[in-house]
């Protein structure tokens, strides 16, 4: 008897152990694939081009901005027309995925001009992303806070933590 017993214990460690394994591949697939949407999106701002970005965000898709500004998926796209960037980057991105959702978060540094007044950013971010019932992803929500930087000569436009 306590063979059997203990022979179902492994049989059932080994299914939990598999599934897990299964769940963790599955997690950084999804991990990888939102992080290249992400990139997607950086690369709209890189080259100018909001048709880049168009695909990613969801029809309900709203955004807060540094200003507190809410927009909708069509304010978001004009004003992403209205802006030229001369520089672009990420910092720190992270992905976490819970399911069917994936929290993006990071740093973003650009500079650029929107019509003729120039601007430097430097913001901490969040995207929300959710599998729609195509199986694609999408961002519904993102939200943007101002970072402060300091630099000095060796270290310049360093953000503070």
């Amino acid at each position: 008897m306590k063979n059997i017993l203990t022979g179902y214990l492994f049989g059932v460690l080994a299914v939990a152990s598999a599934a897990w394994a299964q769940a963790q591949q599955v997690t950084g697939e999804t991990e990888k694939a939102v992080a290249a949407l992400e990139n997607q999106w950086l690369q709209s701002q890189k080259t100018n081009n909001p048709d880049l970005l168009a695909p990613l965000l969801a029809d309900k898709f709203v955004s807060t901005g540094t200003d507190g500004e809410v927009t909708d998926k069509s304010q978001t796209l004009a004003d992403a027309k209205a802006r030229r960037y001369a520089s672009a980057e990420y910092e720190n991105m992270h992905v976490t995925v819970f399911a069917d959702t994936a929290i993006a978060t990071g740093r973003f540094k650009g500079t650029g001009t929107e019509g003729e007044k120039p601007f430097e950013e430097h913001e901490r971010w969040t995207d929300t992303w959710v599998r729609m019932p195509d199986g694609k992803w999408q961002c519904v929500a993102s939200q943007a806070s101002p970072v402060k930087v300091y630099g000095d000569s060796q270290h310049p436009g360093w953000f503070e933590n």
